[in-house]
């Protein structure tokens, strides 16, 4: 087989259909759209959730919560993850920024106690989790809450 040669798979390419060009064509007259009727309408089609005029289903069930402006978004940080930095260094949210650990430090970093800390490290952050700085301290290293 050449280059030349190739083709695409039958069926993979087909030619728009047209329509409303003549009954000949086999898609005139209503194009498809059979008789009358709200969907052979121009314009605009039914909207998701409509259910006939029934009371929709997202009406009929009351609202519920609401959205904490005052909410902070901490980026979380596993303690097994600092193991890729060397032992005595001091690890800041700008560092983790810099090596690719974390894409944005948003409202602050908590680290928490996912994995094993097998180095000492200072580890300065907004927010600890207990088995993250019980990790930190048996590992021999330091946290420090900015």
């Amino acid at each position: 087989m050449k280059l030349h040669e190739l083709t695409p798979p039958k069926g993979s390419r087909t030619k728009a259909t047209r329509v409303g060009r003549g009954i000949g064509s086999g898609r005139g007259k209503t194009s498809g759209r059979g008789h009358k009727g709200q969907k052979a309408r121009s314009g605009s089609s039914i909207h998701p959730g409509f259910e006939g005029g029934q009371m929709p289903l997202y009406r009929r069930l009351p609202k519920r919560g609401f959205t904490n402006i005052f909410r902070k978004k901490m980026v979380a940080v596993n303690v097994g993850v600092l193991n890729r930095f060397a032992g005595g260094t001091e690890v800041t949210p700008e560092l983790l920024l810099e090596a690719g650990v974390i894409k944005a430090v948003k409202d602050g970093v908590k680290i928490l106690g996912e994995g094993d800390l097998d180095r000492a490290l200072t580890v300065k952050a907004h927010s600890f989790s207990k088995k993250a700085l019980e990790n930190i301290t048996a590992a021999g290293g330091k946290a420090e809450v900015i």
